[in-house]
């Protein structure tokens, strides 16, 4: 089993980092292999609806939405980390996740999912909000913690003392290893996928 750290923050060894890299060590701990990918500094193109991927299997822009969509093929598990800006997830976080799940939410598909968020201050459950509109319309199981999946402080350091946001990232890394194990033995035992009905469009206005 392998789950997915997303680090959606332009530093690579920030606040977020620190957070996730809590979260994999007691996924390590719990049998279960993570990868963290950082999604660089560097602008990240939003999605412009050309519609291309569906034919292309993949989005028209190769870069590193397409290589995580590779990974999110291979993975059981995906978590998504993010720094708060303005009460919300990161633009670069947005602008992945949006194309991500549009040319790949199928390999996501019934994988649980994750969102955690670093703030100095407020703004966390706003961000935390906008992360898991994408896990619950992939149809993605949510994995939750004790509280709210965040941490506080301008510095990883400040992060390291925040002694209940890094518990609470600790917890959510072993709920998400028992929820995998849990999914695995089901599927051992036989349990079936859920029976996918034909998707239906309701326009209000006609």
């Amino acid at each position: 089993m392998k789950v997915l750290l997303i680090n959606g923050s332009p530093h690579e060894k920030g606040c977020t980092y620190t957070a996730l890299e809590e979260i994999a060590k007691a996924l390590n701990a719990g049998g279960v292999d993570t990868e963290l990918l950082w999604l660089g500094n560097v602008p990240t193109y939003g999605c412009t609806g050309c519609g291309a991927c569906a034919k292309l299997g993949k989005c028209v822009r190769d870069d590193i939405v397409n290589e995580a969509a590779e990974k999110a093929r291979a993975c059981d598990g995906l978590i998504v980390g993010s720094p708060v800006h303005y009460a919300a997830a990161s633009g670069t976080v947005t602008c992945f996740l949006d194309r991500l799940f549009y040319s790949a939410g199928r390999h996501l598909r019934y994988k649980p999912g994750a969102a955690i968020v670093s703030a100095r201050r407020a703004g966390t459950t706003a961000a935390l909000d906008q992360l898991n509109k994408y896990f619950t319309i992939n149809q993605m199981p949510i994995v939750s913690s004790r509280y709210w999946n965040m941490v506080h402080g301008s510095t990883p350091d400040d992060v390291r003392q925040d002694e209940e946001g890094m518990s609470v990232m600790r917890t959510l890394g072993h709920n998400m290893a028992w929820l995998l194990k849990s999914i695995e033995a089901g599927r051992a035992a036989g349990v079936p996928a859920p029976v996918q009905e034909p998707p239906a469009r309701t326009n209000f206005i006609r």
